[in-house]
């Protein structure tokens, strides 16, 4: 990723680790633009910045520039909107060695600030990307990916044997997975839970569906 340029706040020095990276920053030959605290407080998104803000580009991914091994696990957004649940889902993705997590159309920017945050840096270093049905399909027959669907009532993931190549496609937070998917899909699957529950949330039901498909 690179970074155009960095906005600091007058507190970051105050702070050991804020003068360190300050002091990283210069050595690298980003461009610092020192701000007044209130100036600096228009500029971040935050009730308590931590005062320090980059400006950087998203990274230009496609599906077409994955560079993929044997085995797969590859996530899909189907229209997740929540930027929490999203960024967590990031998270936990590249931490249960996940490929990739692809955002169909409908997904909240995948470089929402609040997405950002909640990824806790997982966008920096793994591959997520906004994508098209157009490009799944190329990129399944292709690449030979199964897709299973996160449903409620699909089968037990207990009772099945997930392929070495799948993507596994979570859905809306409200209305579930959309038509499109249902159309594409190979196998609906679902966490067995408790009766008394209706559903997980998503991001949470991602990362139980990951450590169980885990490689």
């Amino acid at each position: 990723m690179r970074v155009r340029g960095v906005l600091i706040a007058p507190q970051l020095a105050d702070a050991p680790r804020g003068a360190a990276l300050i002091a990283t920053l210069e050595a690298s030959g980003v461009e610092l633009v020192r701000l007044p605290p209130l100036a600096f407080a228009s500029a971040a998104e935050t009730e308590s910045p931590q005062g320090v803000l980059a400006v950087a580009e998203a990274p230009a991914l496609t599906l077409g520039t994955l560079v993929l091994g044997s085995s797969v696990r590859i996530v899909v957004l189907d229209a997740v909107q929540d930027p929490g649940n999203v960024g967590t889902i990031l998270r936990t993705a590249a931490a249960l060695g996940a490929s990739a997590v692809l955002a169909l159309p409908g997904t909240v920017d995948l470089w929402n600030a609040k997405v950002v945050r909640s990824a806790m840096g997982a966008s920096f270093h793994f591959p997520v990307m906004p994508t098209t049905w157009e490009e799944i399909d190329e990129f399944r027959t292709r690449e030979g990916v199964a897709m299973w669907g996160a449903d409620a009532a699909g089968a037990s993931l207990d009772t099945l044997g997930p392929p070495a190549r799948l993507a596994l496609v979570v859905g809306n937070e409200g209305a579930g997975l959309s038509v499109d998917v249902r159309a594409r899909i190979d196998q609906l699957v679902a966490l067995p839970i408790g009766s008394m529950v209706e559903s997980l949330n998503v991001a949470v039901a991602t990362g139980i569906f990951l450590y169980q498909l885990r490689l």
